[in-house]
């Protein structure tokens, strides 16, 4: 398991520790510091907490079966998704504690979300396949709406955004270029997508992910030469290879759609 993943599913685990401790602490002070409870709650209430705590724990070894097996052993999906659902923002917070980067942990979540859907082999027909891209690909100094249409798109080679529409146009898909992430849920409630393909940032992927978590994502970072939010780019050929993917086709060996070009962003 590369060393991106492995951090996310240990931040998870130590997540776990963290809230058995501080069920323990809890469970401590209510019967050894005089507080009369009615027994029956708070039987409850323990009992509740461990089983979530189990239930928490399982899908996090879950996930470590399904990471180290690349698919070869069939898990819980819905197990694994409440696991990691739940104890994300305790494991951004603890990741941060001990001084890692945010968005290294972002991007090691998007890293374990790419896996687990790969593991899936999910196929889907052309019209049900969606490219989700950020406004912030497109060249700051175009005149042209492409967020309404993204045929508006002139095609000047000056950002990545005709490479995408290509590619759309090539496999038959969706492209959708939109300026946050309320904008894509509503294009996504409106199409119903089987699966995207999506190009963001550590923060706006990690949300849309789990915002869309009973669609499959493959998220694919951008990069931000000049600063984030303005004249990014993407791997067109990492795009590509997605859409290959969800497509059932195989991976792409000196195949190269014409008219596309593969420098990273144009």
């Amino acid at each position: 398991m590369p060393i991106k993943k492995r951090l996310f599913v240990a931040l998870l685990a130590i997540s776990v520790v963290f809230l058995g401790g501080l069920a323990i602490i809890v469970w401590y002070l209510l019967t050894h510091q005089g507080i009369l409870l009615n027994q029956i709650i708070f039987a409850l209430l323990i009992g509740g907490a461990a089983l979530f705590l189990v239930v928490i724990g399982l899908g996090i070894l879950f996930l470590v079966l399904a990471l180290w097996s690349a698919g070869g052993i069939q898990t819980p999906r819905n197990m694994m998704l409440l696991a990691v659902n739940s104890l994300f923002p305790l494991a951004l917070t603890l990741g941060q504690l001990v001084g890692i980067d945010r968005e290294k942990i972002r991007a090691s979540f998007i890293a374990v979300n790419n896996q687990l859907v790969h593991n899936r082999g999910v196929h889907v027909n052309p019209q049900d396949l969606l490219i989700l891209a950020p406004h912030c690909l497109q060249w700051s100094g175009c005149p042209h709406k492409i967020t309404m249409d993204v045929n508006n798109c002139k095609g000047c080679g000056k950002c990545p955004i005709d490479d995408l529409r290509r590619l759309a146009d090539t496999y038959g898909v969706q492209l959708a270029v939109v300026t946050g992430g309320t904008l894509a849920r509503s294009f996504v409630r409106k199409h119903r997508p089987k699966a995207i393909v999506a190009v963001a940032c550590e923060r706006d992927l990690t949300s849309g992910i789990q915002d869309v978590k009973n669609v499959p994502v493959m998220g694919i970072l951008n990069s931000r030469p000049q600063g984030p939010c303005f004249n990014t780019l993407v791997d067109i050929k990492q795009v590509e290879e997605s859409l290959r993917e969800f497509l059932g086709m195989a991976p792409g060996k000196n195949e190269e759609p014409r008219g596309i070009n593969y420098r990273l962003g144009g």
